[in-house]
């Protein structure tokens, strides 16, 4: 899921304390910079929070 990054998100984002990139996630393998289930991870490193970006979910996130 692709969400744009408006002051909501951002505010949401502080507010619950989101952990939603891949170094957060149990798939992901920080030795390899690699998602175990084959997936790209490049989308999903960073959570950039300055008005107009956009962040890409990924629909296999497990917290770790």
């Amino acid at each position: 899921m692709i969400t744009k990054v408006d002051l909501q998100f951002r505010q949401e984002v502080q507010r619950f304390d989101l952990r939603a990139t891949c170094e957060w996630c149990a798939a992901f393998d920080a030795e390899k910079s690699a998602c175990a289930y084959g997936y790209p991870v490049e989308p999903h490193r960073h959570l950039a929070l300055y008005e107009g970006a956009q962040f890409v979910f990924c629909k296999a996130f497990e917290l770790a």
